[in-house]
């Protein structure tokens, strides 16, 4: 068996790309196409969970009880994030669906990006081609928003992201 040798941000990006297609197939090549990550790094990055224990040895199930404890749990330890200075960007977070409709904030959080059309307190993405996948992916575009409601958030933010991933996931 390979040796681990820690996880990376787009880790967490495929899967949750895959958590978004439900029970639906897929396929590495997909996912590379699909987030701009290089096959060889959605292969690596999937031996890096499987012996995480957050994808079956079969290397097609998640196992979602494992990845929910890691994202409530650890995400924010291991993938800190401070919102920085004021951009132009896609917004994230609670500025984003589905909490954007139960928060409401003055200063939104945004992942940096050219095509944005809001501005607000920049989050740095787990992976720099995140917002391009996003906007093709309406379910994995929010996933990854709550995601970052747990890097970020208060303790509010944090546990309606958390109910609203725990909804999503079983």
């Amino acid at each position: 068996m390979k040796k681990h040798s820690g996880m990376r941000p787009h880790d967490i990006v495929i899967l949750l790309k895959i958590a978004s297609k439900y029970e639906e197939d897929w396929y590495m090549k997909n996912l590379s196409y699909e987030l701009g990550i290089s096959a060889s790094e959605v292969s690596e990055s999937i031996n890096r969970s499987v012996i995480a224990g957050l994808i079956a040895n079969d290397k097609k199930r998640l196992m979602k009880l494992a990845l929910l404890d890691f994202l409530q749990f650890g995400l924010a330890v291991v993938f800190p994030q401070q919102p920085g200075a004021l951009v132009r960007g896609l917004p994230t977070a609670h500025s984003a669906p589905p909490l954007n409709n139960l928060i409401e904030s003055i200063e939104p959080y945004v992942w940096p990006f050219a095509e944005g059309k809001v501005r607000g307190q920049a989050i740095e993405p787990l992976h720099p081609k995140l917002p391009e996948a996003c906007i093709k992916d309406a379910e994995f575009y929010q996933l990854m928003a709550l995601c970052d409601s747990l890097r970020v958030g208060k303790v509010r933010e944090k546990k309606l992201a958390n109910e609203e991933l725990k909804k999503r996931l079983k």
